[in-house]
């Protein structure tokens, strides 16, 4: 004769008690259950440490890049030279962040400007559409660039983005042009 449904619910019911207690007295796995835990958050703060350094490590590069470059237009070199345009110059400071040539033409933005004083140079904003006035002999030049470094890590990205993922960097350096030649600059408008 079969057994009543019942008695073997009833089974049923003290065999999953007993593996679940045999379950939870084991000790087998917890090493390896306490590794999968914490190993997203240690990741997570590990690759965001590593995007964190290389943010720093492309800041610094991106400020050498264009204090050498802007050095040329100090000098007379650029406003003399063949090539006097935003692009040149633009190749200028991507020439000097080499490892990061690759991606630099695309995205890095150049603005250079005279301005009358350099108090004057303390309330501009980011600008929407960049300018190329290096200035003359002796032009007060404000020289500013803008690198869109995308970020990977996702909560590194929404607290360091800026927009649509990227952080952008930014440098800012101020000069005087030296006295290079006696001829004066070309008047170019850049917008505010």
């Amino acid at each position: 004769m079969g057994k009543s449904p019942v008695s073997l619910h009833a089974r049923l019911k003290l065999a999953a008690r007993r593996r679940l207690g045999r379950f939870a007295r084991a000790e087998n796995g917890a090493t390896a259950v306490e590794f999968a835990l914490l190993l997203g958050p240690f990741l997570l703060l590990f690759f965001g440490l590593i995007e964190l350094a290389l943010v720093y490590f492309a800041s610094m590069t991106l400020e050498n890049a264009t204090i050498e470059a802007g050095r040329q237009i100090r000098t007379g070199e650029v406003q003399t030279s063949g090539d006097n345009s935003a692009a040149g110059f633009k190749t200028r400071v991507c020439a000097r962040m080499n490892w990061l040539e690759s991606t630099c033409a695309s995205r890095l933005r150049v603005d250079v400007r005279t301005v009358s004083t350099f108090t004057s140079s303390s309330g501009l904003t980011t600008p929407n559409t960049t300018c190329w006035d290096p200035g003359g002999p002796s032009s007060l030049v404000l020289v500013r660039t803008y690198y869109d470094w995308p970020l990977i890590t996702p909560l590194l990205a929404s607290a360091l983005q800026t927009s649509n993922g990227k952080r952008t960097l930014g440098f800012t350096t101020a000069f005087a042009n030296e006295p290079y030649n006696s001829s004066a600059a070309a008047a170019v408008s850049c917008p505010a």
